[in-house]
């Protein structure tokens, strides 16, 4: 009996010993935290639909259909209904690319192109099923890393390119673009509880207090997107950046936010209404 007692109270200690720990664990592990969105843009920008140079008749068809839904507010109707949340647009892919006006795309960009299901939905791709029903050919999206769109439109594996593509000398050097159909500005993204940028008004003020920072201070951003040119620096794009911290590149915007959720990065920088839409998205499943 005295045995048993004995090998009774060793195995309770060793119970409330790893009881302990895991307890432990789970009080030092990063909770994810809600994000916020500081208003204040820190650049300005127009997006375009990017074309082979060679393929000017495609640029004046689209620059055609662009002026018409443009002027019976066709436009207008699609951004809105996207921004607010009342958009029923989806679209599924035919079964082969054989004679379809092919669009290349990022589907991971809220709300200019994201995917509802499986079936595509967003501003950019609304616009590319008219553009499509415009020169009577089927639809096929193809959906890819934002760093190939542009790569593929040039390659001639893509008809056009529509992914809230910024026009900049960089690609008007390889690329033909539209008339621009909406302007856009990038974005700081932080912690709710984060309130480095509260008493900033204006991008200078902002960019200051980036200037500040060291390099253990990390700012994620989407591969190849203006947000991490911005943050990284580039000659090309005419952008010094912050070499004082570190730059963090992610395949997507939604990634970047998720790891500045759960504590791994200190900022993200992206483009306003998708921070926006997934800083919502992001927050909604925060408990």
């Amino acid at each position: 009996m005295k045995k048993t007692g004995k090998f009774l109270i060793v195995a309770l200690m060793l119970v409330a010993v790893i009881g302990a720990c895991f307890a432990f664990t789970a009080c030092n592990q990063t909770k994810a935290e809600k994000v916020k969105v500081i208003d204040i843009e820190l650049t300005a920008e127009d997006y375009a639909f990017c074309v082979n140079k060679s393929n000017t008749a495609l640029v004046e068809q689209a620059n055609a259909f662009l002026a018409q839904i443009k002027s019976n507010g066709t436009l207008e109707n699609i951004i809105n209904s996207f921004f607010n949340g009342n958009a029923t647009f989806t679209y599924e892919n035919p079964a082969g690319k054989d004679g379809c006006l092919v669009v290349a795309t990022n589907a991971y960009f809220p709300p200019f192109e994201y995917f509802s299901g499986n079936k595509f939905t967003g501003v950019d791709m609304q616009i590319a099923k008219l553009l499509a029903d415009y020169l009577g050919k089927p639809l096929y999206i193809d959906d890819m890393e934002f760093e190939a769109v542009t790569t593929s439109v040039q390659q001639g594996k893509a008809d056009i390119g529509m992914a809230g593509l910024t026009v900049t000398e960089e690609r008007l050097e390889i690329l033909a673009f539209t008339d621009s159909y909406y302007s856009s500005a990038q974005v700081i993204v932080v912690k709710e509880s984060d309130a480095l940028f509260d008493n900033c008004h204006t991008a200078e003020e902002a960019e200051a207090i980036l200037a500040q920072q060291t390099k253990s201070y990390v700012i994620g951003a989407q591969n190849g997107t203006t947000g991490f040119m911005y943050s990284e620096g580039s000659v090309d794009y005419g952008y010094d950046g912050f070499p004082n911290l570190t730059t963090t590149g992610y395949t997507t915007g939604a990634l970047a936010i998720k790891d500045l959720s759960n504590g791994k990065i200190n900022a993200v920088i992206i483009d306003k209404q998708p921070a926006i839409m997934i800083k919502d998205s992001t927050n909604s499943l925060v408990k």
